[in-house]
């Protein structure tokens, strides 16, 4: 798979850069539900395979995708946390 055949997935299922396995997941069911040639789109079975295609390409970039559990990923994906950790002890904004 090329970087470009990624964003191509991407751009067919209309996912932004950064999106979690559930959004993706729910995006693919809500596309095919809208484009399926079962609900009366039988004009629309390129889009369909194009569609899947683009789900396939997610799905295997997702399932080699190397996670990775540095504290500075975490504080990165949790912005909540990181704005804590960073005033908890400042005395205005956490604890005294």
């Amino acid at each position: 798979m090329t970087y470009a055949e990624l964003q191509e997935a991407l751009q067919a299922l209309g996912i932004r850069e950064r999106s979690t396995i559930s959004e993706i997941k729910f995006r693919h069911r809500e596309l095919v539900k809208r484009y399926h040639p079962d609900t009366g789109n039988a004009d629309e079975q390129e889009t369909i395979r194009n569609i899947n295609a683009a789900y396939r390409v997610l799905l295997d970039y997702i399932e080699e995708y190397r996670l990775s559990f540095a504290e500075e990923e975490f504080y990165e994906q949790n912005p909540e946390e990181r704005i804590r950790r960073q005033f908890m002890t400042d005395p205005l904004w956490g604890k005294s």
